[in-house]
């Protein structure tokens, strides 16, 4: 199963390796990694999804709260946040096809950022799925390229009156 955790830290050079070599010490594979600076530019966010079962998760939150510039670990539970993951889309685009393409974007509320005699390249910021909806519906067409930022997750505040009670 997928997880994801939502690792703050202090904002110095180095953390990101200490993290994410936490991971691979152990044989973890990460399937998604993303990060930014907070609201506090001392602070660091980072998003981490990974595959595995509760009693693995739960290990490497604990060793994750071990390392010394972590400040705070939280593994979300599946629908206590939301997230989104950023996507530029390059697709062939002969022109008697480019409405074709610009419907399928209006559609999926991506924007069109370039175009070329033969390229469409696309914006996307949405959930992994709605992603993989949209790369099915452009293959047809040639997707030739893509490239995604990690996914990045915010608690729901309806979670946190949740964790409250």
């Amino acid at each position: 199963m997928k997880y994801t955790l939502s690792v703050l830290v202090e904002n110095h050079a180095g953390v990101l390796s200490k993290v994410s070599g936490l991971f691979s010490r152990r044989g973890f594979n990460i399937d998604s990694l993303a990060v930014g600076i907070t609201e506090d530019s001392n602070f660091s966010r980072i998003t981490i999804v990974a595959d595995g079962d509760e009693y693995v998760i739960e290990q490497l939150e604990k060793q994750l709260n071990k390392v010394i510039p972590v400040i705070k670990v939280r593994t979300f539970a599946k629908d206590e946040f939301i997230s989104r993951e950023l996507a530029l889309i390059k697709v062939n685009c002969p022109a008697k096809q480019r409405l074709d393409i610009m419907k399928i974007s209006e559609l999926m509320d991506a924007k069109i950022v370039d175009v070329s005699q033969n390229t469409m390249t696309l914006q996307f910021a949405d959930t992994l799925e709605r992603f993989e909806t949209l790369i099915d519906l452009l293959k047809p067409y040639g997707v030739r390229e893509i490239v995604r930022t990690g996914t990045v997750a915010i608690e729901k505040d309806s979670a946190v009156a949740r964790n409250k009670n």
